[in-house]
């Protein structure tokens, strides 16, 4: 979650969910984080696209906390769009 907040503070995160998808569909997203406590079918969502796109996903703690991470209210999921973040996160 450290990694997130740094990726948030250097620009290289979108948040929200149609800017998320959009980061998806446009394949600018390197990572996908996904909060552990979202509705099964918006996780369903997620998964599915990240599949589709071949962008690499996680779940993470919940809500609340993923939002604070990025400095926001409740985020069900953001998304990394810098390959050297996203490695690092993924490793960690």
């Amino acid at each position: 979650m450290g990694l997130l907040g740094l990726a948030q503070k250097a620009g290289k995160v979108v948040s929200g969910d149609y800017l998320v998808k959009s980061a998806i569909k446009n394949k600018k997203a390197k990572l996908v984080v996904v909060a552990s406590d979202t509705s099964y079918r918006t996780k369903k969502e997620y998964f599915y696209l990240a599949k589709l796109y071949n962008i690499p996903i996680i779940e993470a703690s919940c809500k609340v906390e993923l939002g604070l991470t990025v400095g926001k209210s409740l985020r069900a999921a953001v998304a990394v769009v810098d390959d050297n973040f996203a490695r690092a996160i993924l490793k960690g």
